[in-house]
């Protein structure tokens, strides 16, 4: 029998991203996947609201965060993982292949050598396979490239978090045209 978490859905508007929590229904553990860190383009200023309503949920049912996952990085929004592991600990997971989008927006953006492209700002890179644990549920990880390089597919129980690899309910499949992604290589990750 499949572990069934507790999930809920946070949805960020601006972005029209939805963030999780997802929980585990025998402890107090629990996992964020994608958080958003708002950002207002016209002012070029960030704002927390988003964050805040993802660490104003964990705090009211005084769970305990193990885990921040990016699906992927993310073009529409920042990521407010740092932000949150600042408020509540938890590890800040992504997937290995970060580090080829790191090299490619650095360059892109002329970081220079002071940003580091080694994925060195997350606690774990995770690999096609690779497991984790959020209390006593198993988190799996699936590689699933093609949007971004990085791309993850998170199952949890018997929830599976896409990310942008294949949008609900009825959308399609995520971009291929940013630096880094690949058509064939996406149509290949959701086969």
């Amino acid at each position: 029998m499949s572990v069934v978490p507790e999930v809920e859905g946070f949805f960020d508007e601006t972005s029209n991203t939805i963030s999780y929590l997802v929980t585990d229904p025998a402890s107090d553990a629990c996992a964020i996947i994608d958080s958003v860190l708002d950002f207002d383009h016209a002012a070029g200023r960030i704002a927390h609201e988003s964050a805040d309503r993802l660490i104003a949920a964990v705090r009211s049912r005084g769970l305990a965060l193990e885990w921040i996952i990016e699906t992927h990085v993310h073009a529409d929004h920042l990521s407010a993982a740092p932000y949150i592991q600042q408020h509540l600990g938890g590890r800040i997971g992504v997937g290995a292949r970060i580090m080829e989008v790191q090299d490619t927006f650095g360059k892109i953006f002329n970081e220079g050598t002071e940003f580091q492209r080694d994925g060195s700002q997350f606690d774990a890179l995770f690999e096609d396979g690779d497991t984790y644990r959020v209390g006593g549920m198993t988190g799996f990880v699936i590689a699933t490239p093609g949007h971004t390089p990085a791309c993850m597919v998170h199952v949890i129980g018997n929830s599976a978090f896409a990310g942008d690899t294949l949008f609900m309910p009825d959308g399609g499949s995520a971009r291929a045209d940013f630096p880094g992604g690949d058509a064939a290589e996406l149509y290949r990750s959701i086969r």
